[in-house]
């Protein structure tokens, strides 16, 4: 790859050279007959990325717009959101949703620690919900959410089931088809960015909406946003050729290429090489005494929350890795400067995890903690050959 650092931060994520290329090719006109093949073929593949017959929007964006677009085209002022939170990131519909005046409510868990799933059952039982929001995988607290488990709960009351994809779509399964125990208890909405386990630069803004979801929004009329309301980008999904608002043109031909690497590269095996990942990690790092604030069975394959052991310095310690190329994040809100957070997901190959965990081997023999380099490395290749997992 062109990177020149190891990005390793829970996104953005590394970047593949096709996908440089991609980014690099000559800029054309939005309205441009190549171009607009580009953008039909990403449209079609984000379809089949999330197995939906519905319809889906890739604009100009971030994350935040993207749970914006979510919530304000099927959600009204008045109407109940029911939030299960599983760190800052779940904690984020909150005020997203009070500002279009709609009424919230929020199952939040101890950070590093999933929602009980009775009390997401006692609480759809005890008021009306339009929708009830899942954070596929936190990025604060490195904790998966169960959708098996909570989909079927959801769907019995008669919420839409909205699925925050950012930090899992791609890497996680979000099969909008599935039926979780009943045909129709399906995912309704996915959001998610460009930026994380898709693997391209951040930029774009990406929301899948069922044909329940999409009536939803029918039934709403007019909707208090303007780059936001769906109904503004229908035509444009349907005919790239028309206009509302430039697409970033780069960037649909960086996407175009991602999601032929995902797709070609398929989500089963896609899903299992993530789990690898994450696992290996996660043993390494306890090797050198660190502890991950979700314990294995929550944990995200996509990205970890790594608690430091006693005596080492935050800034210290990632400005280490800085200076041997390797980026991670800190930490947010209450743990901030006690824990630090770190990718392993997207283009991010068995060997750069490699690397890392030499690296942060070395940053801690730094601060003069005792560490084997060779017992992390030891059980982390043990890992990813017992999963057979390769990069």
């Amino acid at each position: 790859m062109k990177n020149k650092e190891l990005l390793l931060v829970p996104g953005p994520t590394p970047v593949m050279d096709e996908i440089y290329d991609a980014l690099a090719s000559e800029t054309r006109g939005h309205t441009d007959p190549r171009f607009v093949e580009i953008f039909k073929n990403a449209i079609e593949n984000t379809k089949k990325l999330f197995n939906t017959d519905g319809e889906v929007y890739v604009v100009a964006g971030s994350g935040t717009l993207a749970m914006e677009m979510a919530i304000v085209n099927t959600i009204t002022k008045g109407e109940r959101l029911l939030v299960i939170s599983h760190g800052y990131f779940g904690d984020r519909f909150t005020p997203l949703a009070k500002a279009f005046g709609i009424e919230v409510d929020v199952l939040q868990s101890t950070w590093g620690e999933r929602v009980d799933a009775q009390l997401v059952e006692e609480a759809v039982k005890a008021k009306s919900y339009k929708a009830v929001t899942i954070t596929h995988a936190d990025t604060s607290t490195g904790v998966a959410s169960d959708l098996d488990t909570l989909i079927p709960i959801i769907k019995a009351s008669g919420a839409l089931v909205i699925v925050d994809g950012v930090v899992a779509t791609a890497a996680l399964q979000e099969d909008m088809s599935k039926a979780y125990g009943k045909e129709n208890y399906k995912i309704d909405i996915v959001l998610t960015g460009s930026q994380k386990a898709i693997g391209i630069p951040p930029g774009l803004a990406i929301v899948a909406f069922s044909q329940l979801a999409l009536a939803a929004r029918e039934q709403i009329g007019n909707v208090p946003a303007y780059y936001a309301d769906i109904h503004n980008w229908r035509n444009i999904m349907a005919n790239p050729a028309m206009y509302f608002a430039t697409p970033p043109v780069n960037l649909i031909y960086a996407y175009d290429v991602a999601l032929q690497i995902v797709l070609g590269e398929g989500m089963e095996k896609r899903e299992a090489r993530h789990v690898a990942y994450g696992k290996a990690v996660r043993t390494a790092l306890r090797s050198y005494g660190m502890t991950p604030l979700a314990k294995e069975e929550v944990a995200a394959p996509t990205l970890s929350c790594i608690l430091y052991p006693e005596g080492v310095d935050d800034g210290k310690f990632r400005a280490s890795l800085a200076s041997r190329g390797v980026i991670v994040a800190g930490s947010l809100a209450h743990l901030a400067g006690k824990a630090f957070r770190m990718g392993h997901m997207g283009n991010a190959t068995s060997e750069m995890l490699e690397q890392a965990i030499i690296a942060i081997g070395e940053a801690l023999q730094e601060q003069n903690i005792e560490v084997s380099i060779e017992e992390a490395k030891k059980v982390f290749l043990q890992q990813i050959e017992q999963a057979k997992v390769k990069s």
